[in-house]
């Protein structure tokens, strides 16, 4: 996938977000979130898929799936949702491993307990 496809889906990516934080507002379950963000991601025409098992594989060998993603976005954004009053250092991790081993190149924590969410969108590139 090409950067500039990668910036339009970002781009899509942080409207949606922008519009169930105006819709729903702070203060609700990160669960709430999740299903009106894959709604609006649909409704824009993006294939979206929620709570994706990812395999967590050691040396060759498949340890099981033991990690879960929030959502994948077009088969190539991981999108992880909070919504938590302060931002913590492990969400970077938490992705960063997300992107690791479903080997991907791209992804977004996206806290909607903020009172604008551009305070609590981060993008987060991984192996470009």
């Amino acid at each position: 996938m090409e950067k500039e496809r990668y910036n339009e889906l970002g781009g899509i990516v942080l409207d949606a977000s922008i519009t169930v934080h105006r819709e729903l507002g702070p203060g609700l379950l990160e669960s709430a979130y999740d299903i009106a963000l894959a709604r609006e991601l649909g409704i824009r025409g993006l294939n979206v898929k929620r709570q994706v098992v990812v395999e967590f594989i050691y040396k060759d060998v498949d340890l099981g799936k033991i990690y879960v993603m929030d959502m994948l976005v077009e088969d190539e954004i991981i999108l992880e949702i909070k919504s938590v009053d302060a931002y913590q250092p492990i969400f970077d991790a938490q992705l960063i491993t997300y992107l690791k081993l479903a080997k991907k190149k791209l992804g977004y924590v996206i806290n909607f307990n903020v009172p604008l969410l551009k305070e609590g969108f981060k993008r987060i590139v991984y192996r470009f």
